[in-house]
């Protein structure tokens, strides 16, 4: 996916234009993410409802061990976020559970990007915005969320498999 862009083609949704990027010399592998609200729109706002149509997207999907930067593109119309939490064995993404507030525990998190423009935690990724982290990661299995009121169980997960 690598960045969805503004436009609409036959029945492909509006995505909101990137107005920043990531520096290009981040340091260890690259994951790309792609964040986009499927048939939603610039005028909606507030907490996502449940079942609203969300996507996250991971490019490689799988990279080696050591330094890692993840770079988050929000293409989307609502603010996202992105945590890199470790599964445990024989866990796959999307089986977390969310609690009454609409997130999913975050314990044992390993970074985040959540601020516009910029590097690690804000206040959220804007539509129109990238943020990135960069984290080390040993082998082993890790899934990708925005963990946002209701964006887990909207479908914004992925996972991601370190090589070693």
């Amino acid at each position: 996916m690598g960045g969805v862009r503004a436009g609409s083609s036959r029945g492909v949704p509006m995505a909101a234009p990137l107005a920043c990027a990531a520096p290009t010399d981040l340091p260890g592998s690259r994951v790309t993410v792609s964040l986009v609200d499927m048939g939603l729109s610039r005028m909606m706002g507030g907490v996502a409802p449940m079942g609203a149509r969300m996507l996250l997207v991971a490019r490689p999907a799988a990279v080696h061990s050591g330094p890692v930067s993840v770079v988050v593109e929000n293409s989307g119309w609502r603010t996202h976020e992105l945590v890199v939490l470790p599964l445990v064995a024989d866990a796959v993404a999307g089986q977390r559970v969310p609690g009454r507030d609409g997130t999913v525990d975050e314990s044992g998190s390993i970074g985040e990007a959540s601020a516009s423009c910029a590097a690690g935690h804000g206040d959220g990724i804007v539509s129109g915005a990238v943020g990135w982290v960069t984290v080390t990661l040993a082998p082993g299995h890790y899934e990708l969320v925005c963990n946002l009121e209701n964006h887990y169980a909207d479908g914004m997960r992925q996972g991601l498999v370190v090589t070693g």
